[in-house]
């Protein structure tokens, strides 16, 4: 039908450019957060765009929702400004027709959406989580960096080097302070640099002094040296051992009945059923009225998706802490969500009007005969 594919055409447009605004908008977000949190010290500042890539990656079913979203309403919204909807309407058509081309369009995005909620999303997030483990137990030499004191894995030790040489492996003014058990130690040296002895690595240290002191004692010791080496920590290629729910694949979380599992399978699920639940709620909430002008419609569907993946958020919590149990909570929320979006659907395509019958009541006098 011509007015099948026009609309499909005029919502590809749409949808596409609605996308590459929301995923800019993303990206840039998330590029700031993810800087701020490699400044912290989180990431390894090289990492940060590859972060900020799984991190966009994780966040695509809710941009994909949005996009789609939106492009079902300003398409309907400039339909009904243009009169074609009257038209449509005219030809003995309902807003119920309109969902056989709406869903021809949006089956591809929901099959992505899926895809992404319940294989991607748990991969990116594992992904984040192994750059961050891995960044955590890098050794001591990797955390060593120019004009900044850097602790060392285990928190025993504070590294400070004035690097003003292209090798990496040497360094002047370095600074080691140390806190093993009862024992602080305070180096200093002009210049250091790493040999390898054996399978460990140690911190040469030349011309500097050494003072050391026992805690809870006033005894302090001071000794000179020439050369002073210091073994250091080496990288801890060990797997990791912590794994968050959100990084678990969708068939692990099935296997189990742990809540916070089950809050993290009730997100993925509802990233699914949101964006299907919202073709509908799109249909049924997109007009114009020209007294309060387009914006307000989209502010107002705005509103609603706001409202509705914040309810999403606060009932994985729910889950996850046991407040509500899993089937109920989808039921409540989604079902309600697709219930009310078809009520307000069969509303107007059927006109149902409220109204209120008024009663009112006749006096009449009667005159008596004088």
């Amino acid at each position: 039908m011509l007015f099948h594919s026009s609309i499909r055409k005029e919502l590809a447009r749409s949808f596409g450019a609605t996308l590459v605004v929301l995923a800019t908008v993303v990206m840039t977000m998330t590029l700031i957060r993810t800087v701020g949190e490699a400044s912290r010290g989180t990431f390894n500042p090289t990492d940060v765009m590859i972060v900020m890539g799984y991190t966009v990656l994780s966040d695509m079913p809710t941009i994909l929702s949005m996009s789609l979203f939106i492009a079902i309403l300003s398409v309907l919204t400039r339909m009904y400004k243009d009169s074609e909807m009257v038209i449509w309407f005219g030809s003995g058509r309902g807003l119920t027709s309109l969902l056989t081309p709406l869903l021809r369009f949006a089956w591809p995005i929901l099959v992505i959406i899926v895809v992404l909620a319940f294989l991607i999303l748990p991969w990116a997030f594992g992904r984040i989580e192994d750059l961050r483990d891995r960044y955590e137990k890098r050794g001591d030499i990797a955390r060593i960096q120019p004009g900044q004191f850097q602790e060392s894995a285990n928190g025993d030790r504070v590294f400070f080097i004035e690097k003003n040489s292209e090798n990496k492996e040497v360094g002047n003014n370095v600074f080691i302070a140390t806190n093993e058990q009862d024992k602080q130690t305070i180096t200093s040296a002009r210049s250091g640099h790493i040999e390898v002895i054996g399978p460990d690595k140690f911190l040469v240290l030349q011309n500097g002094q050494r003072l050391e002191r026992n805690v809870g004692k006033a005894d302090m010791t001071v000794s000179e040296f020439e050369r002073y080496g210091a073994r250091v920590g080496a990288d801890d290629v060990s797997a990791r051992t912590y794994i968050p729910s959100s990084s678990l694949t969708t068939m692990q979380l099935l296997q189990e009945s742990n809540p916070q599992y089950l809050g993290e399978l009730s997100w993925r699920i509802g990233l699914v059923l949101a964006a299907f639940n919202f073709i509908i709620i799109g249909v049924a909430v997109a007009g114009t009225n020209p007294r309060v002008g387009r914006v307000a419609n989209l502010g107002f569907a705005f509103l609603i998706f706001v409202a509705y993946f914040n309810f999403l958020v606060l009932g994985k919590s729910w889950v996850e802490s046991g407040r509500m149990q899993f089937a109920p909570f989808l039921l409540g929320l989604h079902g309600a969500a697709l219930v009310l979006g078809l009520l307000w659907l069969a509303k107007r395509n059927n006109n149902w009007v409220l109204r209120l019958k008024r009663h009112n009541t006749d006096q009449s006098t009667e005159s008596s005969p004088s």
